[in-house]
């Protein structure tokens, strides 16, 4: 088959098409043909030789596909045979074939390409457990997204919306923080042009949110700590700004906050596959009835891999970046 390596820690450029064998499903997996791939920022911090993957997972990048089952263990599962699914993966998902555990495959969900799909599982899975887990936002509630325009932010906001809560995101410019509105939140701040602290606290009467999701951490723990409301909650899910924060041991006390944070990567099957089962009940009628729909901003043919990575770096686009192998 043909995959996507790393050649070498480094840049876009040390990715490159390659030759490697079919890998084989096992117990309680299945082997599927790839007809499309996301993009994450995981994924380059891996091609830096920043994140290496698991024991025992491919060296191959990739965390979440859309594919054709061709063959495998389908006992305990309602899947079948040649349906097309979406699926969370440990790596490997740069490739014409990869392995998935049954468990992290969730059927394609109607009117969606194998493109859209492949957009789903990093987003979905990390939101769910991370907004509404973790950070266990209610109807009613309000979240504050930073980051709001990228994968991870353009499916928080609309999980957000679909389960009654209200939205506030930040993101980089006036085209970005269109498309956070035009998603659903009902307040977007240009992080260039705003501090995101007074507009929070402005526009919630000085209250605060309920909730935040954190993509940077570093410097803005703290300033994130003034934006909650009492007994809010801050999760943190990656660290762009730096992995040593400052807090405010007061105010964490006086407003009785909590913080925390997750990744997905090296939990556990089972773990993964409740949220999967978690996201097919309440999820997946959100996205068959229009109520969520994944924001691609480009897709490229799998040989054009520097340029998605490329892209991802400038930071320019809106949503996910998906390949197909065509």
């Amino acid at each position: 088959m043909r995959a996507i390596e790393i050649s070498q820690p480094g840049g876009p450029e040390v990715l490159r098409l390659s030759e490697r064998p079919l890998p084989q499903a096992g117990v309680g997996e299945v082997l599927l043909r790839v007809r499309a791939f996301g993009v994450n920022r995981p994924d380059a911090l891996q091609r830096r030789g920043l994140y290496p993957p698991p024991a025992g997972a491919s060296d191959i990048p990739g965390l979440e596909v859309c594919g054709e089952i061709v063959s495998g263990d389908l006992d305990g599962t309602d899947l079948q045979m040649g349906q097309l699914v979406c699926a969370l993966l440990t790596g490997g998902g740069y490739a014409e074939y990869c392995v998935a555990p049954a468990g992290q495959c969730l059927p394609l969900p109607a009117g969606l390409s194998p493109e859209q799909g492949a957009a789903l599982p990093e987003t979905l899975f990390t939101v769910w457990h991370n907004v509404f887990e973790r950070g266990q936002l209610q109807a009613g509630q309000t979240l504050f997204v930073q980051g709001g325009s990228s994968g991870i932010g353009t499916a928080a906001i609309q999980l957000a919306v679909a389960a009654g809560a209200r939205v506030i995101a930040t993101a980089g410019s006036a085209d970005k923080c269109a498309a956070c509105t035009h998603l659903g939140a009902e307040l977007a701040i240009n992080y260039h042009d705003q501090d995101f602290v007074d507009a929070v606290l402005s526009h919630t009467a000085q209250r605060g949110v309920d909730v935040v999701l954190d993509m940077v951490a570093g410097s803005y723990i703290a300033r994130e700590q003034r934006c909650l409301a009492e007994d809010g909650r801050l999760v943190v899910i990656a660290v762009q700004g730096g992995l040593q924060a400052e807090i405010d041991a007061g105010l964490l006390m006086r407003k009785r906050q909590t913080l925390t944070g997750s990744t997905l990567r090296n939990r556990s099957v089972a773990f993964k596959s409740a949220i999967a089962r978690t996201l097919r009940e309440k999820v997946w009628p959100w996205i068959e009835q229009g109520q969520v729909r994944p924001v691609v901003d480009t897709i490229f043919a799998a040989e054009q891999i520097v340029h998605a990575h490329q892209r991802m770096e400038q930071g320019q686009h809106i949503g996910k970046l998906v390949l197909r192998w065509v």
